[in-house]
């Protein structure tokens, strides 16, 4: 059981990270766009939150953590740089977020139905998805705003 429950957790750890650095590399995108800045800041500082809780679980359970993103996530962020050489960064960027965060609300939700998870991972969990849920609300509304 713990077997699982700590892949369940490393998997989504790797995630978080991306994540992160994803909000981080936004706002590099956005540069002096001050008005998103501390939005952007506060959420790769809550991520980073929930990795060290996810990795403190992962300790407890007896295990390594993953201190590292997944290549999918590098890939991602290669193609944030990518797009913003072509499009206005602001929206590249919070295109970017709100795929991201979409990405990850599901991988949530699917490791939220396997069984044999404990309370605490459940609820670690149920955490991580809420933050993935208001980061893609996030990247949504700022993209209607930049539209007009």
């Amino acid at each position: 059981m713990a077997s699982a429950e700590i892949d369940t957790l490393n998997d989504i750890t790797k995630l978080l990270i991306d994540s992160r650095k994803g909000y981080e590399k936004a706002g590099e995108l956005i540069g002096g766009e001050y008005t998103f800045a501390p939005e952007l800041v506060q959420r790769a500082s809550d991520r980073a939150a929930l990795v060290a809780a996810f990795q403190a679980r992962v300790r407890a359970l007896g295990d390594a953590t993953e201190t590292d993103g997944s290549a999918l996530g590098a890939a991602h962020r290669g193609f944030m740089d990518f797009t913003s050489v072509f499009r206005d960064d602001s929206k590249a960027a919070f295109s970017a977020i709100d795929d991201g965060e979409e990405y990850l609300a599901k991988k949530i939700e699917s490791k939220l139905d396997e069984k044999n998870l404990s309370t605490e991972s459940r609820d670690l969990l149920a955490r991580a998805l809420a933050s993935a849920k208001s980061g893609e609300s996030f990247a949504e509304r700022t993209e209607q705003l930049l539209k007009h």
